[in-house]
């Protein structure tokens, strides 16, 4: 496929359905000490906050709030006690001095399956009323049944033709086999045709892990919820089955497990100075040597 247009790339809204399926891939890379890559096939949803109604309309297969074969619940999200996210998301940006009144928010996460699913990584996109992304939240989940949302405000310089670069400190704990003195290095395109995310997770000796997802953008339909549904039967029980098979793995490689944080408020001290001084873009040559090629010269992942 061409590239994307820049125009679909920095941050400008799109336009279209209250929602939509991207079909695409996820790649995870241990670049270090022990190497260890695996991708599969994946379907997410792209869904407009602000128009859940005529969302839970395009399709019998697809409800919002509600049991249908693939459903969206505001539960699984944000405070996840079923309250309204757009609100949610409009309060986590004034938090960081931007305005949504009147824009979008869109949410890239996996639906339920049969009532169940799993996200590791949902991105919220904010945009002011005159289109221009404002705001990502990168909202991350462990197996543990914890959350912690990374609210951003994209700042001048971070929006490129290439997509939003941004970078944050972490402190919330993910994997059982990776400190938390790390640092993500968050490269996404916007969804249009495409969307793209890119994590790079450093310390100080440089890249640990890359983490990836490509995805072409479908209408959501009841056709198109069939073809999943066949395509990729399972699928959010599989995400949960692939990480932790894939943890076994690493375990049996001989990766060493880092303890888990008793509390919430010992993964928010476990500050580094990682933030401090200048920042290396490690981007693009980690993801070459993980075995992804740069932006735009990706073929179809469907």
């Amino acid at each position: 496929m061409p590239d994307e247009p820049a125009r679909a790339e920095t941050g400008r809204q799109p336009a279209g359905a209250a929602a939509a399926l991207y079909l695409g891939k996820v790649m995870h890379a241990r670049l270090r000490p022990i190497g260890h890559r695996f991708s599969y096939r994946v379907m997410s949803l792209l869904i407009d906050l602000d128009r859940l109604g005529a969302a839970d309309r395009q399709s019998r297969l697809f409800g919002v709030n509600r049991a249908a074969l693939y459903s969206f619940h505001e539960a699984d999200h944000g405070p996840r006690d079923g309250s309204n996210l757009l609100f949610y998301a409009q309060r986590r940006a004034a938090e960081r001095g931007v305005d949504l009144t009147g824009g979008r928010v869109l949410l890239l996460c996996y639906p339920r399956l049969f009532g169940y699913t799993f996200n590791p990584l949902s991105v919220y996109f904010g945009y002011r009323a005159d289109g221009e992304l404002a705001l990502m939240i990168y909202e991350v989940r462990n197996t543990f049944g914890d959350i912690h949302a990374y609210a951003l405000a994209v700042q001048p310089g971070e929006s490129r033709d290439a997509g939003i670069r941004q970078e944050q400190e972490k402190l919330f704990y993910v994997s059982p086999f990776i400190e938390m003195a790390m640092r993500y290095h968050f490269r996404v395109s916007p969804p249009a045709e495409r969307v793209k995310l890119r994590i790079l997770e450093t310390n100080r000796e440089g890249p640990l892990l890359a983490a990836t997802f490509s995805g072409r953008r479908h209408a959501l339909t009841t056709a198109a919820l069939l073809y999943s549904l066949c395509a990729l039967p399972l699928v959010t029980f599989k995400i949960v089955a692939a990480i932790h098979w894939e943890a076994l793995r690493l375990w049996l490689k001989g990766a060493r497990l880092v303890p888990r944080p008793h509390t919430a408020t010992a993964n928010a001290a476990c500050k580094t100075t990682l933030a401090a001084g200048e920042h290396t873009d490690y981007t693009e040559a980690a993801l070459s040597a993980s075995g992804v090629e740069r932006s735009g010269s990706r073929s179809d992942l469907r």
